[in-house]
């Protein structure tokens, strides 16, 4: 299926120069845009903090910090020139309900969230706003295949999620800046 509002590309958002490189080949094929919504993220853990390995440290900071940082700083100015938008990220429950044996995936979440709290901070007045959505365990495959014993229907369904993103990117919501949205399901 073609679609000339869709940027079929890759880019590694962990790299400033890459992300930036995303924001720009964007507006040249799209003239603009008017929400962000930042999916990406990657869990890792299971250690108390003394042996959790340098290299799970660095990428849960890397992919669901660094990532989202390296976005944002690209696509702010764009959102600002045009004094109209949405900056949206997928972050975490343990961003602020903390997990023992988590943390850098706790503290790559909680950053996130923090993130986008401060850009809400510096974005009030401008017509962009900042929000965040908090979902617990989402129901994709990669949850139920390595949690096969779980009790799935107590899980977040995607379409939830992504029904909160739409009426968060929607023009309803310019009153909306800085929110942490829970959706926890029934977990």
């Amino acid at each position: 299926m073609q679609n000339d509002r869709l940027l079929h590309a890759r880019y590694d958002l962990t790299l400033a120069d890459s992300a930036a490189q995303l924001v720009d080949e964007a507006i040249a094929k799209l003239g603009s845009f008017e929400v962000v919504v930042h999916t990406m993220g990657a869990f890792a853990g299971g250690e108390p903090v003394q042996k959790t390995s340098n290299d799970i440290w660095n990428t849960m900071l890397s992919v669901n910090l660094n990532a989202a940082f390296f976005l944002m700083r690209a696509v702010i100015p764009h959102l600002l020139e045009q004094k109209r938008g949405r900056v949206l990220a997928v972050g975490s429950r343990s961003a602020i309900q903390p997990a023992g044996g988590l943390s850098a995936y706790v503290v790559s979440k909680a950053g996130l969230q923090a993130l986008i709290a401060t850009l809400a901070l510096e974005l009030t007045g401008s017509g962009v706003t900042a929000n965040t959505v908090l979902p617990s365990v989402i129901d994709s495959p990669a949850n139920r295949k390595a949690m096969p014993r779980a009790d799935f229907s107590r899980w977040v369904k995607p379409e939830a999620i992504a029904n909160l993103l739409l009426w968060l990117a929607s023009d309803d919501t310019a009153a909306v800046n800085g929110a942490a949205i829970p959706v926890y399901g029934n977990a």
